[in-house]
Order: structure tokens, then sequence, then C-alpha cells
């Protein structure tokens, strides 16, 4: 994993092979770059007019110059207008500037990179902020899965980023990159496990590295195999698994806060190792990447993982139900009742609507057993949620606004965006069953994928406020997004919940 490191000395004095440097519209470049051109590149200047940079939002020329000291690769990338304050998509796209600064320094070659971090002016955020970002912005863009490419076609990698900031700023500027590197190995690790294919990653295989996680990072941990969750009275997940060779499994991970009386938060997260539809199956096209349903469970086990390194003063309890959604003999049927932990039934409607399944018996599980303050699911549910919101942003449900409005602002600092979609009771008749007391496929005339899956899902919550984030539009081959590569796995979710807990007050 690429360093960072900080320091105070100019960029120009770095011993860096690489240097970027971020530049606004309407900049003087003999006060700006009249010592670069100098030191490095004497036609600097006839550069920038040649290539008509301006220093808009996006805009890049790089060039390589030399000194005395050798070649340097230089990159100049603009920021547009500067501004005050800084909404979502400002510092998003900085983020994707970041990005693909980095595929630039892949493609040049260069070993260390050198930049300075934007004055708190321009964003509207202090250095510990903006280091923290940067840091996990550069982390993330150096993610390649290539565990199964000869070592001859691996991208080459930086060894070092260094971040320039003032000396005044030293304490914070270290803070940012410690956390960003916290949050960025907890992305990173998300990605990587939903990246493995459904042959390396099953329900006992992830739960296998859950427990790693939890004792290399002091956490309390349980694991319900297959025989316990049946015996719990979980009928949503036992039917999820019943068609594959792999056994079910509920993971329940505890952080627990030094401060007394800490409110608890509960994070829930769908872990589908594969998806192929059950009996309802997928058609091709629609399976081939259905390793990504387990996203949600990558993003509360990896999110609990990097909470117990920053020490928030907020118990947190992570509740991961893994299955494997497959076709055999034993396989749960369409038009199947099954009763869940709260006692409530459902009959089966599609076998594809198995996520709803298993996270209702982890979310009845957590709202009797731990009574949290509030609980949020992350789940990769619909496939409507893309059509609803893009590939940029996950869907938001719930009827509390305020936990609706604290995962919007934990969306904007993190990156991991997110767009409210209605959810009111007028809806919930869509899931309601004539034979059972809810139906897992709902009534197709009020459309409203996401809504659907979110109406089923309130049955099983209590009086525990809470929030379902719908992530599969964003889980995996987001384009125009340099720090993702525009394939893969996102690892979406793990930021969103990280900071949703830090940021509790």
């Amino acid at each position: 994993m690429v360093k960072c490191i900080i320091s105070d000395k100019a960029v120009l004095t770095q011993k860096s092979d690489g240097l970027l440097f971020f530049v606004h519209e309407n900049f003087s470049f003999k006060k700006e770059f009249v010592d670069v051109a100098k030191l490095y590149f004497p036609h600097l200047e006839t550069l920038f007019k040649t290539n008509k940079f301006e220093g808009k939002l996006g805009q890049r020329v790089s060039v390589q110059g030399s000194s005395k000291e050798g070649i340097k690769h230089l990159l100049f990338v603009g920021l547009g207008s500067k501004k005050k304050t800084a909404k979502y998509m400002e510092l998003e796209d900085f983020r994707r500037i970041l990005g693909a600064s980095m595929r630039w320094a892949e493609t040049v070659k260069i070993s260390s990179l050198a930049c300075e971090v934007p004055a708190t002016a321009v964003y509207g955020h202090g250095t510990e902020f903006m280091v923290r970002t940067m840091t996990t912005t550069f982390l993330m863009a150096e993610y390649q899965f290539d565990d199964f490419i000869s070592n001859d076609a691996k991208v080459h990698k930086l060894d070092q980023i260094i971040f320039v900031a003032p000396k005044k700023d030293d304490k914070a500027a270290h803070e940012g990159a410690r956390v960003g590197t916290i949050i960025a190995e907890a992305v990173n690790r998300s990605r990587h496990w939903v990246d493995l294919p459904a042959n390396v990653i099953t329900p006992p295989e992830l739960a296998k590295r859950a427990k790693k996680l939890a004792k290399d990072h002091n956490l309390e941990i349980t694991v319900f195999d297959e025989k316990e969750i049946e015996k719990l009275g979980m009928g949503g997940i036992k039917a999820v698994g019943m068609g594959s060779q792999h056994d079910a499994q509920l993971v329940i991970m505890q952080y627990t806060a030094k401060k007394k009386n800490a409110p608890t938060l509960a994070l829930v997260g769908k872990g589908i190792t594969f998806d192929s539809g059950g009996l309802n199956l997928k058609p091709t096209g629609f399976m081939e990447t259905m390793k990504v349903d387990m996203t949600g469970a990558a993003a509360v086990i990896n999110a609990i993982a990097a909470l117990s390194q920053l020490k928030p003063d907020i118990n947190v309890v992570v509740l991961a139900p893994l299955a494997e959604n497959m076709v055999s003999g034993n396989a749960n049927h369409p038009g199947d009742i099954i009763r869940f932990y709260n006692g409530k039934t459902a009959v089966v409607g599609n076998t594809d609507a198995e996520g709803r399944l298993v996270l209702a018996d982890a979310l009845a599980y957590a709202s009797k057993h731990f009574t949290p303050t509030a609980m949020i699911d992350v789940a990769t549910l619909t496939g409507a949620v893309s059509h609803a919101v893009g590939p940029f942003f996950s869907g938001v449900l719930t009827q509390d606004d305020d936990l609706a409005q604290r995962v919007q602002q934990a969306g904007e600092t993190s990156g991991d965006a997110t767009w409210r979609l209605p959810m009111i009771d007028r809806y919930k008749v869509m899931v309601k069953s004539d034979i059972a007391d809810i139906n897992n496929d709902g009534k197709s005339k009020y459309y409203a994928g996401p809504t659907n899956g979110a109406c089923f899902l309130s049955h099983f919550v209590g009086e525990t406020p809470w929030v379902h984030v719908d992530i599969a539009a964003a889980a995996d081959e987001v384009p125009d997004t340099p720090y993702y590569r525009g394939i893969g796995a996102t690892g979406v979710g793990t930021r969103l919940l990280i900071d949703f807990v830090m940021q509790w007050k």
C-alpha cells in the first residue's frame, strides 16, 4: 500500500519524481508558476496557452521536466473557481481529480508524488478533513483486484505520496492521514472480499474472515451456524440458504465504547455471497456479477473494524446474515410460507427477493437483544434503485427525518452519497398477503421497487428508529469515477457507516 507522508516543506523542494499542482481559475502565472518554470520547464507558460489551460474544473496539463536532480513529472489540474463552502458535488469533483491523478501517476510510472493540501478556504473544511479525504481517496484509487493476474500484467503502483501542509497544521494533517488510512483499508478490504469469486467467498469463509478481524481488533463476535439459526426460529435466513451446499451463518460483532451509558447503534448488512435467484432463476446477463450481493455484509463488518480503531463514544453492534441463494432439490419454493424470528410470517412470492428475508431475521434479532438507539441496514436489495438514482447514489428509505438527515450528511462527508426515496404508510399495502402476514414480492402495480423492499423490512424493526440504504446501484462498476477504475467492487456503504457513527451526537 502506498505510504502517505506529511511535510511542511514547499512542494518544489520535495525529492519526489512527480509533482501535482491544483490550479484555480483566474490564476496568475507570474505569482504561482514562475518558479516552477525556472526550475523544471522554461516554456511552461507557453504550454498552458497552447493547451488553453485556464484552471477550469477537470482541465489537465502534464509535462516531463528536468533539473540537476533529474527528471520530474509535473501534473497541473484545474479545480475551477474558488468556493467558500463546498457541498457534496464539489468535494466529489475533488475526489475524482485525485483519482485521475493516481491514474496518471501509474501511466508515467513514478514512484512518489507530492502535492499541497488545498487551503481551508477552498472547500470550507479544515486540514484534518482534507488530508483524511485525500488519503482515503488516493488509497482507494490504488486498489486493484489482481489476485489472479500474473505479475508482468499488474499495474505500476506508487510507493509514497507527500502531502504538504503548513507547520501549524502538522498535528491535524497527521491525524487526517491516520484516519484516512484506516478508512481506506476498511473500504479496500470490503472491495477485495466482494471481488473474490463465489467459489472462494462462501458464507462460512466470510464468517471466518469476520472472526479474524474481530481477533485483530479486539471485538466481541458470535457466529450462529445453520443449526443454531434454525433453532432460533430464523426462518428467513434458513430458507434462503437451504439450496446451497454451504451453511448459512449469522455474524454478530460488538464494539463497546469506554464511555458509560453510551448509545448503541446497530449496523445490519445483507450477505448473499452469490445470488442465482433461486428457483426464480436470474437470466444470463443478470447473474454473472451476483457475487456483489454480499456488499452490505462486507461493509458493516469492515466498518466496525475501522471504528474499533477510531474509538467513538458510541457502542456499535453489527449483524451480517450470510447465505448463498442457489438452486437444488432443497431450495425454497415460490409460494412457501416462512416464519421469522419475531414470529411474523411471509409468503415467498419470488425466491429472487431473498435479501429482505435474511435481513428480516437480523433486524428483528438486533431490535430485541440490543435495544439500539437506532438501526441502519445497507443492502444490495433491488435492481430498481439503479433506475431511480443512477450509479452515483444509494437510495435512502425511512420515515424518520432525523435519521434521513444524518445519513445524508454522512454521505456528503464520506463520499458514499445518498438520495432519499419515498416511504409512506400508503405504500405499505403493497407487501400485504392474503395467506400470510406479508409477501416478499409485493404488488407490482405500485412499482417503487426500493420502497417495496423497505416496506417489507419495516415489519421487523419494532419501535426502533431505523433507516434502510439500498446500495445496489453503486456497488460495482461505477462509471466516470477514476478512484474506482470503473471496474469491480466499490466498497460502498463502508465510508458511509463510519461517518454515520463518528458523527453521531
